[in-house]
């Protein structure tokens, strides 16, 4: 608790990944009121946590978006500059193919505002690889004329689209992402269904991202995603595939707001309390690694937040890229992926069990 009270008393930036880490490594782990990610894993014989088969290349390619919101764990937004150059995509796309990974995940910010995301998905859909994801915030869609057409891009190119949408009213969605956010998110996905997304035997998948408003844990997965579909087809005739369920990591905004409100301690104990050693399997750092827009290699994309790089035994950087080394390597771990492991877990795929 003084490391809480220190930073909110000199209204510290939790944004800074040292930061970050002080606290997720604080006083209710040190004085040993709650166990360790790691003590966790050991207690089921899951120390070092390993990786299966790399099966993902996750790529983050710029930090900008048009948006705001208040969980964020990437601290998105129009201020943000971070962007990645064509010569690192070219990397990527390199070692893409040589590896025939089987899934590319295009991930942000807001992805499509990197100016180079057209021509480096239109080069990706030349490799081999099967799956190409696109996580869009949907409002982009409609954010600039020279985004209007990209359900069309989309479509095209095979994309396989995943779009947040915190919940299935304006209300609860406006509160975490801005006012005006659940107006135009409908929208947007009228337009991916009317090109074809989210429709019977298309084979346009579009795939909806829930994560709670509040230090909760969400509902279960298919309960939820049965609500979401009835709610939207009834009321906005929307469809879509799959309702994916995330639970909240303390990490960047949402680290910060756990902070402000008072709840750290309460949602840690949380998250240790709702451990679920069957979700460990399941984790995405299992199967995928984070690319940051400098080239830089993590083990997911929260881990990249906190610049928390792959083991130095392994390769840190696509110009040293190492399959071989990368899947032999201990993943690295602290307090925030007790947030991967509650409950039903979670991933960048949804519940992991």
């Amino acid at each position: 608790m003084a490391l809480i009270k220190s930073l909110k008393s000199r209204n510290s930036d939790l944004a800074e990944p040292a930061e970050q880490l002080k606290l997720l490594n604080g006083d209710i782990f040190r004085e040993g009121k709650l166990p360790t990610f790691r003590e966790k894993l050991m207690e089921i014989n899951a120390f070092p946590l390993k990786p299966a088969a790399i099966k993902i290349f996750q790529m983050n390619i710029g930090y900008m978006c048009n948006q705001t919101c208040k969980h964020c764990h990437v601290d998105a937004g129009p201020d943000r500059k971070e962007i990645m150059s064509r010569e690192t995509m070219q990397r990527c796309i390199d070692i893409i193919s040589e590896h025939k990974f089987d899934t590319v995940d295009i991930t942000g910010g807001a992805p499509e505002m990197n100016p180079d995301f057209r021509w480096f998905v239109s080069e990706l859909r030349k490799t081999e690889v099967r799956e190409i994801i696109v996580r869009c915030n949907l409002t982009i869609i409609l954010a600039n004329a020279k985004y209007n057409d990209l359900p069309e891009f989309f479509k095209a190119n095979r994309i396989r689209v995943v779009s947040s949408l915190p919940f299935y009213n304006a209300d609860r969605t406006d509160r975490q992402r801005g006012e005006g956010v659940f107006a135009k998110s409908v929208e947007a996905l009228k337009l991916l269904n009317a090109v074809g997304y989210g429709l019977p035997d298309s084979g346009l998948i579009l795939d909806l991202v829930y994560n709670p408003g509040g230090a909760f844990l969400p509902a279960e997965q298919s309960g939820l995603e049965r609500d979401f579909k009835k709610e939207l087809k009834d009321h906005f005739g929307i469809q879509f595939n799959m309702l994916l369920c995330l639970n909240n990591l303390p990490v960047s905004r949402f680290l910060e707001y756990l902070v402000e409100s008072d709840n750290f301690d309460e949602y840690m104990d949380l998250l240790v309390r709702s451990f679920n050693p069957g979700a460990v399997q399941g984790v995405m750092c299992r199967d995928t690694i984070s690319v940051d827009y400098d080239g830089f290699i993590y083990d997911c994309d929260f881990n990249q937040m906190l610049k928390m790089k792959v083991d130095r035994n392994a390769s840190q950087h696509i110009n040293d890229f190492d399959i071989k080394k990368l899947t032999e390597r201990n993943i690295v771990i602290n307090q925030h992926c007790f947030g991967c492991t509650a409950g039903a877990g979670s991933s960048c795929q949804g519940a992991t069990t």
